[in-house]
């Protein structure tokens, strides 16, 4: 309704800089009276850093204000270094109306205006040469609204933009701040002329510095506010489409390019696959089993059957591995609950059902799914470790349940206590610590069990060849077959479909950005994981043809090696924050990016060993061996 309230709520102080978000009424700034109130907020939100509360500003649909009063703040020694210190690392407010994100609205290099949509707008800004900085203490709020009928008093905001200016107020006839609710020109302004429409556009300037209010210790630092109204003809269902749609960084053709490039990689190693593969698989194992049946009808035995090349080593090909056969399948089933948790999650994002206009859901999801997809590494770590005719069960249970997550929280409350010391926003609350340990404990842990359950009843994993009792020794192969080269340059293919995506998700994560092509991001999960697959499977036959039969480790870590340039990516992109000289801010993000690396290498690692694994059953059960 006309000259109903229009709430504005004010999130956490963020900047891409320090990726340290702080609280918004840490600097001085304007508290609503009574002090601010907490928003209602989900788990996902508190893991994220959003801390959202309500605001001294004043809306009603409609009403358009002009030079509104909130309040004066005069600055002491410390609130001036702790504002011009926000100011210098770049932090920027971060409103919301309706749950609709503030859009920064200034100006580009050309003279016009235009909005940018993401990362809220600066609370002020700082002379590199002289060291001086000023803060925005007006804002013009420009609110697009939709009526709902023609006919029908009815309103709802689909956008909303805050232009921000620097100004020295000072007060005419020589009122001075008495601390009242200052209405309309009680108390008049000489920056306010009389007459004036809109402050924000005819008024005030951003490049004059006279004018300006710069930060210095006893400054009086006057906060006021334009309130503007504007008809839109975009409809509430569709407001979000603005925020998501319109790419202002690269356009969507970049984002055809990646999954065009994603495309071609698999195609092509899909082609080398069949035509190496296949063919040369078709004629040895045609070859092979017409040579055993004219040995077996001539003597009754393969004595004298010639062997070559992979069929070599059948006898030891499903040697359990000679290290660590424990942490393998702990490894290995951590992989696959984390490949059916990002599925699950990147395809309900695809569908809608996890938008970005829903904050905090992706992570919240994300959680339930990984903790309940532990049935899953629960069964494939149980079966494979029962396959290795491991003994200690019960350790490789209780290891599927808790090296991956145990060490992820770890690090997370490692971070939590020091972003605590530092009185950021960031830190999550003790509450939520505990719903996260609950989730952890209470569901996933009993589901990791239970999933093992069900695989120690089965039976153990049926090989087509029986393994001798003393290993096969291993030629020395040339640069070109050597298993080390092989694993690190496996990892350049996958890595090489995805690169181009990985951008984007990368400045969604520390830059602020919206991220929303996640049918893109579907389409390039599942290419990675086909290519991991297929680059896997190709080199594990070039070892066996090698007469190379440790094959275990070989596969994991040929595909797991793109997590290791995922990270060298991830020290190359980091110029891209323009980093402060704050310690904190490379410890959490090369911290983070390290565990994420390490995610991706169990994903891949794990979808390469298991397609290695169902494809060397395969061989080797179409040729006869004794």
């Amino acid at each position: 309704m006309k000259n109903a309230e229009v709430e504005l709520k004010v999130n956490s102080l963020t900047s891409m800089h320090t990726q340290i978000p702080k609280d918004y009424y840490r600097l001085p700034f304007c508290s609503p009276k009574g002090g601010p109130k907490m928003a209602s907020e989900n788990l996902g939100e508190f893991l994220t850093g959003n801390k959202i509360q309500s605001s001294p500003y004043s809306l009603n649909m409609m009403l358009e204000k002009y030079c509104q009063i909130i309040c004066q703040k005069t600055l002491t020694a410390l609130d001036a270094r702790n504002l011009k210190l926000h100011i210098k690392y770049g932090y920027h407010h971060n409103w919301i109306i309706d749950n609709l994100p503030s859009a920064a609205l200034g100006l580009s290099g050309s003279g016009l205006k235009q909005k940018h949509y993401a990362g809220g707008f600066p609370i002020g800004y700082l002379d590199t040469s002289s060291g001086e900085a000023w803060v925005y203490n007006h804002v013009n709020i420009v609110v697009d609204y939709h009526q709902v009928e023609p006919d029908v008093e009815g309103y709802r905001v689909v956008a909303f933009a805050v232009e921000p200016f620097s100004v020295n107020h000072e007060f005419a006839n020589g009122f001075d701040w008495d601390g009242e609710n200052n209405e309309g020109f009680a108390k008049p302004l000489n920056s306010c002329p009389t007459g004036s429409t809109n402050l924000g556009r005819t008024h005030f300037t951003r490049n004059d510095i006279s004018s300006a209010q710069r930060v210095k210790a006893d400054a009086k630092v006057l906060y006021t506010y334009d309130v503007t109204w504007v008809l839109s003809d975009v409809q509430w269902a569709s407001r979000w489409d603005v925020y998501l749609s319109e790419d202002h960084m690269v356009p969507a053709q970049v984002h055809w390019y990646s999954i065009c490039n994603s495309i071609l990689v698999v195609i092509f190693l899909s082609f080398l696959v069949a035509s190496v593969l296949v063919r040369n698989l078709r004629k040895d194992i045609a070859a092979y089993n017409q040579t055993a049946q004219l040995v077996a009808d001539e003597e009754g035995n393969f004595d004298d059957l010639s062997e070559s090349g992979w069929k070599l080593v059948h006898a030891d090909v499903f040697r359990p591995p000679s290290t660590f056969p424990m942490l393998y399948s702990v490894f290995t089933g951590t992989g696959v609950q984390l490949c059916i948790a990002g599925f699950m999650a990147i395809t309900f994002s695809a569908i809608g059902f996890l938008s970005p206009a829903r904050r905090g859901s992706l992570m919240t999801a994300s959680l339930v799914f990984y903790v309940f997809s532990g049935i899953f590494s629960g069964y494939v770590a149980s079966r494979l470790y029962k396959s290795f005719r491991g003994r200690q069960w019960q350790l490789c249970t209780v290891l599927t349940a808790t090296l991956f997550p145990g060490s992820l929280f770890i690090l997370f409350i490692f971070f939590n206590i020091i972003l605590a010391f530092l009185h950021s926003s960031g830190s999550v609350p003790f509450l939520d610590v505990i719903i996260v340990v609950a989730m952890w404990c209470c569901v996933s842990m009993p589901l990791v069990f239970l999933g093992a359950y069900f695989g120690y009843r089965k039976d153990m994993i049926a090989f087509p060849t029986v393994t001798s009792t003393i290993a096969r020794a291993i030629p020395e192969t040339g640069p070109l077959l050597n298993p080390y080269v092989s694993m690190l340059g496996a990892g350049m293919v996958p890595f090489a479909a995805a690169y181009v995506e990985l951008f984007f998700i990368m400045t969604s994560l520390w830059m602020d950005q919206y991220y929303y092509v996640f049918g893109f991001t579907l389409v390039v999960y599942l290419v990675l994981l086909i290519t991991c697959a297929e680059i896997t499977v190709l080199l594990c036959y070039y070892q066996l043809c090698a007469e190379n039969h440790r094959w275990w480790w070989f596969s994991f870590f040929s595909s797991g090696s793109a997590a290791l340039y995922l990270f060298i990516y991830s020290c190359v992109w980091f110029q891209q924050l323009e980093a402060s000289k704050v310690f904190m801010t490379y410890l959490l993000y090369f911290g983070y990016m390290l565990f994420l690396s390490f995610g991706l290498f169990l994903v891949c690692g794990s979808v390469g060993a298991m397609a290695s694994l169902l494809f060397i059953r395969s061989i080797f059960a179409s040729v006869k061996v004794d």
